[in-house]
């Protein structure tokens, strides 16, 4: 993996792990590269596990609608889910086909960088 690559995939693991948003599997996976690398593993084949587990895991916009509908609400509270809800409606609306928020924006953009786009 060239440098640049390699910087791009650091920086959205960073921001897999620092995203309130990122599920625990989501961490576990990005935690494990950073570990991997530390330890001096093949970055190519530590890359792809990585890619391999955030690629299974695609939240789509009405997935967020009906989370916001309900869940939400207790979890965030009535406020915070109705803002949510807003926001994946309008999302929706522009065609959005899938979740905003940071860790799922971080990592569909390093899916792509390595050549697996979400479609």
């Amino acid at each position: 993996m060239n440098k640049e690559l390699f910087d791009y995939t650091a920086q959205k693991v960073d921001e897999l792990l620092a995203a309130d948003s990122s599920s625990q599997t989501t961490r576990d996976a990005a935690q494990a590269w950073k570990d991997a690398i530390a330890s001096g593993a093949n970055e190519d084949e530590a890359t792809k596990k990585l890619l391999d587990a955030i690629d299974e895991r695609h939240t789509t916009i009405d997935e967020v609608i009906t989370f916001a509908q309900g869940p939400a609400k207790t979890m965030l509270g009535a406020k915070a889910a109705a803002d949510m809800l807003a926001l994946a409606n309008d999302a929706k609306k522009r065609g959005d086909k899938y979740c905003f928020c940071a860790a799922c924006v971080a990592a569909r953009k390093l899916l792509a960088k390595h050549g697996r786009p979400v479609l």
